[in-house]
């Protein structure tokens, strides 16, 4: 394993796999930190749901069994990322999150959904 815990490598294969398990490393550290720090649960424990579910989503849209499957675990993986997005701006609102530390994981959650939609467009148009 990586140091810091990273099993991918920035560069990988497929870009989504590393983005979308790159963001899920960043959520479980950055719900550990508000458990810790703010004693905050009940949106840093539907923040960790969501987040960690996209790359898990993706990853069994890797190992789907027909392009309907693929593009199932897809787009359940986009509407996880879109949920995670709502959760991190919702803790930025209600400032559980610094507006630095926010602007850091809220672009990377956006990029993933950026990846998300362009991989939809791509499936449904073939």
């Amino acid at each position: 394993m990586a140091e810091g815990g990273d099993v991918f490598e920035e560069g990988s294969e497929n870009v989504i796999v590393y983005k979308s398990f790159s963001l899920a490393v960043r959520v479980v550290r950055l719900c550990r930190f508000l458990r810790e720090t703010k004693q905050e649960f009940v949106l840093t424990k539907q923040l960790l749901r969501s987040g960690i579910s996209i790359g898990v989503n993706v990853e069994e849209a890797v190992g789907g069994i027909s392009r309907a499957d693929f593009s199932a675990k897809i787009s359940i993986a986009y509407k996880e990322a879109r949920e995670t997005s709502y959760w991190l701006k919702l803790l930025r609102a209600t400032d559980y999150l610094p507006e630095e530390s926010f602007q850091s994981v809220f672009n990377d959650c956006e990029e993933v959904c950026r990846i998300l939609r362009a991989i939809l467009n791509t499936t449904r148009i073939k």
